[in-house]
């Protein structure tokens, strides 16, 4: 028997930020902005639970944001590798 995906929402908990996938043009205005190539981003692994969530693939690049007590709301980018 296969092994099934949790039956709860894993973004409901309140240690998970919010996952989004960056859209190619996004991607590649940040990468720009920041005079980067993707290797040289923060990587996450394709097989983390939140990127398995979002559907997200090898290649893509996530922006996640964090709630802070102190800025408000901090944003970080991951490029998504095996």
């Amino acid at each position: 028997m296969p092994k099934s995906f949790p039956v709860f929402d894993i973004f409901e908990h309140a240690l998970v930020p919010f996952h989004e996938i960056l859209s190619e043009k996004e991607k590649a205005q940040l990468l720009a902005q920041f005079k980067l190539q993707p290797y040289q981003m923060p990587q996450i692994r394709s097989g983390d639970p939140a990127v398995k969530a979002i559907g997200a693939q090898p290649g893509h690049v996530l922006k996640i944001t964090r709630k802070s007590t102190t800025a408000g709301e901090h944003v970080t980018y991951r490029y998504v590798v095996e």
